[in-house]
């Protein structure tokens, strides 16, 4: 035996009637202020100012990648 019930109500009945919380205030202060930091971390981003910051780093790692192939170079000589 199958039994099918059908409820008509908004998605604000059905969580009042259940006692589920409304998150919404909550929610709407969380999206705005990702906002506000998604727009603040957009302006902040200056291409000279990354490329300063990410350089220092790529460069280091690249002399590192320089030193481990040189030393299996001169490595592999030797064998």
């Amino acid at each position: 035996m199958k039994v099918t019930v059908n409820i008509d109500c908004t998605p604000e009945e059905a969580r009042a009637f259940l006692g589920f919380p409304d998150v919404r205030p909550m929610q709407e202060r969380l999206t705005q202020e990702l906002e506000e930091r998604l727009a603040a971390n957009i302006r902040a981003m200056d291409p000279e100012v990354m490329l300063r910051t990410w350089l220092p780093a790529t460069l280091k790692g690249f002399e590192q990648l320089q030193e481990i192939l040189m030393a299996q170079m001169t490595g592999a000589k030797r064998e």
